[in-house]
């Protein structure tokens, strides 16, 4: 992953081309760190991402949809009133570092024509989008706001005046020759990569280390027509936007021979982009929200496990009942031999078919009679708790199930997804209920929106990503005929074909959806069971999303995810 000032040069570029004097429509903040407008250039609605996010910062074309809280924040509230209905005269890049200006030309609460700065910075942890009055110069507002006191020699501020970050005193390669480009470097130092990295704006180590492997065992001669190379296509903006898949995947504008084969080109920078962090930041927000949850689900599963050993052990003592039972019975029959006060007593185990002596242990204070009574009490005893035992552990195993199905849709879940599984532990009884609204009337509670998908024929594919979803689903939504998949004997998604007679590559299809959206998604031929509705059936009394079925058949199926990510999603 290499977000550089050249992917930012190839990213303004096509920008430019696509949305430059076109018409904003919309602003959303759907988090803390994104902004999402709509613009309307050339007939077109365009939906732009700006995201400050401290791992995935970025700014491109999307297709993703985003879930915007209902109430805007105060930052989203100021960015419409300034910015709406303004139109993007020119996005310029500051020379070839990971900073933006969109000059946007829009009019004041009295109608005159007013000009501002939307800035964006993709700088890592320290990435911010700002709002500048151009006229003045001073900053509206910004994403995230820096004070003198954390940072003296710039301020990130409301009213302040706006300075660029610290220049690192790097040469633009736009205006570094490829004969000045190798009087910078020193051939006898070594560590190529890095001196190229301390020369040239905007090359990420990713670039310095292709320049250095394009150049091969060459000297300063290979390194130099390296250098031109890729001047050259920075130039002549010919980029190659496409991602190398492997084990690490990796995105860039530039071919890049010193990575894998397997590489999947794009048609724009943008769908580039969108492919590659896709989801990555969703994920993210998802494991801060649900990191407490997740943590309370291992530890309610952790407990169940515990339970179970504590269990086996009183189970294993309760198997020696029958012992307790004959002790009782044996000092009974030789009632005759103790009298209070004794320890023990030697009696004849007239079970045994040799007739062999066995000592039975007495407690000195109880009488012959109240002896043979405890071994018949510690035998009911234990006769009773082994009933009792060998139900707690089919409960407590019957938890770590449900907590196991939990933990996964906790795990691949979707932010509006969360609540849901949260809801669905109150409703249980794992977390308190959240106290009533004075004041307020009951909300009605939402229907569960289980997500879709299109098949390549056009078919409805609909996967439930939590137990309220995989309930409606199963039992409310789909048809008795409809055909209904699951991963085989493991933690997974309900997922539910609309049609009675589907075509084997949707079957095929439901199929990688079902494997992906399970406890095996990274593991290779996983077998995954379909049936039609009416052969599934939910137990009374079962936990929720816990179901039964018959009458089914068995596919084999790799999940791939790339493969799963260019299913039409409906929305």
């Amino acid at each position: 992953m290499s977000f550089d000032g050249i992917v930012t040069r190839a990213i303004t570029k096509e920008l430019n081309e696509t949305i430059q004097s076109g018409r904003i429509m919309k602003i959303y903040q759907p988090t803390e760190t994104e902004l999402v407008f709509t613009v309307r250039s050339n007939r077109k609605k365009h939906t732009l991402l700006l995201s400050a996010h401290p791992s995935y910062a970025r700014f491109h074309l999307t297709d993703d949809q985003y879930h915007n809280p209902k109430e805007p924040p105060m930052l989203c509230m100021l960015l419409r009133k300034h910015l709406v209905g303004g139109f993007i005269e020119r996005i310029e890049q500051v020379d070839m570092e990971r900073i933006v200006k969109f000059h946007i030309r829009t009019r004041n609460e009295v109608g005159d024509e007013t000009m501002k700065t939307l800035i964006i910075e993709v700088m890592g942890k320290h990435s911010n989008i700002l709002l500048v009055d151009e006229e003045e110069g001073h900053m509206l507002d910004s994403i995230k706001h820096l004070p003198p006191s954390q940072n003296r020699h710039r301020t990130i501020m409301p009213g302040q005046p706006y300075k660029l970050p610290p220049e690192q005193g790097k040469i633009n390669p736009v205006d570094l020759e490829p004969e000045a480009f190798i009087r910078k470097l020193d051939f006898n130092s070594g560590k190529m990569d890095k001196q190229i990295l301390n020369v040239v704006m905007g090359f990420s180590p990713m670039m310095t280390k292709e320049i250095v492997h394009r150049a091969g065992l060459g000297g300063s001669q290979a390194v130099k027509e390296a250098y031109r190379e890729i001047r050259e296509i920075i130039l002549n903006h010919e980029y190659d936007p496409q991602i190398h898949r492997g084990e690490k995947e990796q995105f860039y504008v530039i071919p890049l021979h010193a990575f894998s084969d397997d590489v999947e080109k794009f048609d724009s920078v943008s769908v580039m982009l969108d492919d590659y962090y896709s989801g990555k930041a969703e994920r993210d927000r998802v494991k801060q929200q649900a990191g407490d949850l997740h943590r309370f689900l291992k530890n309610e599963r952790d407990k169940n496990k515990r339970k179970i050993k504590k269990h086996e052990t009183t189970l294993k003592k309760s198997e020696s009942a029958e012992e307790y039972q004959k002790l009782g019975e044996l000092l009974t029959a030789h009632m005759h031999m103790v009298k209070t006060g004794d320890e023990s007593v030697t009696v004849v185990d007239y079970y045994d078919p040799d007739q062999s002596e066995m000592t039975i242990e007495l407690n000195p204070n109880k009488t012959p009679s109240e002896n043979a009574q405890n071994y018949f009490q510690t035998y009911a005893k234990l006769k009773k708790s082994k009933e009792v035992v060998q139900k707690e552990i089919q409960k407590a195993e019957d938890e770590i199930l449900y907590f196991d199905r939990l933990i996964q849709q906790v795990e691949t879940a979707r932010e509006e997804d969360i609540e849901e599984i949260r809801e669905e532990l109150r409703e249980q009884g794992y977390l308190k209920k959240k106290p009533a609204a004075k004041g307020n009337r009951k909300n009605k509670p939402q229907k569960p929106k289980p997500e879709s998908f299109e098949s390549t024929d056009g078919t409805l594919i609909y996967v439930g990503r939590n137990n309220k979803q995989n309930e409606y689903l199963t039992n409310r939504m789909a048809n008795k005929m409809d055909i209904w998949l699951h991963a085989k004997d493991i933690p997974g998604s309900h997922v539910v074909i609309r049609d009675e007679e589907p075509s084997e590559d949707t079957l095929f299809e439901a199929a990688q959806l079902a494997a992906n959206f399970s406890k095996s998604s990274k593991s290779s031929s996983v077998p995954v069971d379909y049936t039609r509705i009416r052969h599934v059936k939910k137990p009374s009394g079962a936990k929720p999303g816990f179901v039964t079925y018959d009458q089914q058949q068995t596919l084999f199926v790799t999940p791939d995810a790339a493969f799963i990510k260019r299913l039409k999603k409906k929305d």
